[in-house]
């Protein structure tokens, strides 16, 4: 009887650990509007490799006007990324990078991710985005 009531707290506490993450984690929709697709071509200032999300930060010049912005773009996973291609060190302060995804709704210079194009060797990965999942 003990066993199966040390059991069932078990997979009670479990559930709910696991559930926790998943409650706190925001919608994209919420965050990002599909509607404003923006491409950004700019070079790599940081890249912090954390949960929940992965972000890249790249120095974007205006073309016109010549100022240049950084950028925040938010991406997947660490894990999700990995499992795309990425590594840790793939990108560094200074490598081009040219990044396709959604604008942000709330925050000036904030992105989500669909793409990012490496420039010196043209290698395209997938960012892991939960832009499909609104």
């Amino acid at each position: 009887m003990k066993e199966v009531f040390a059991g069932a707290v078990l997979a009670i506490a479990m559930t709910v650990a696991a559930a926790a993450p998943i409650a706190a984690h925001h919608s994209f929709a919420a965050e990002f509007d599909i509607t404003r697709p923006v491409t950004l071509v700019g070079s790599v200032t940081k890249i912090e490799w954390t949960n929940p999300h992965a972000y890249l930060f790249i120095d974007v010049k205006d073309p016109q006007t010549g100022a240049v912005t950084n950028w925040e773009i938010e991406m997947g996973s660490p894990n999700g990324l990995t499992r795309l291609g990425w590594t840790r060190t793939m990108l560094k302060p200074g490598d081009g990078v040219t990044v396709e995804g959604s604008m942000g709704r709330n925050k000036p210079n904030l992105a989500n991710a669909r793409s990012v194009v490496m420039t010196a060797t043209g290698k395209k990965l997938g960012a892991a985005s939960s832009e499909g999942a609104q």
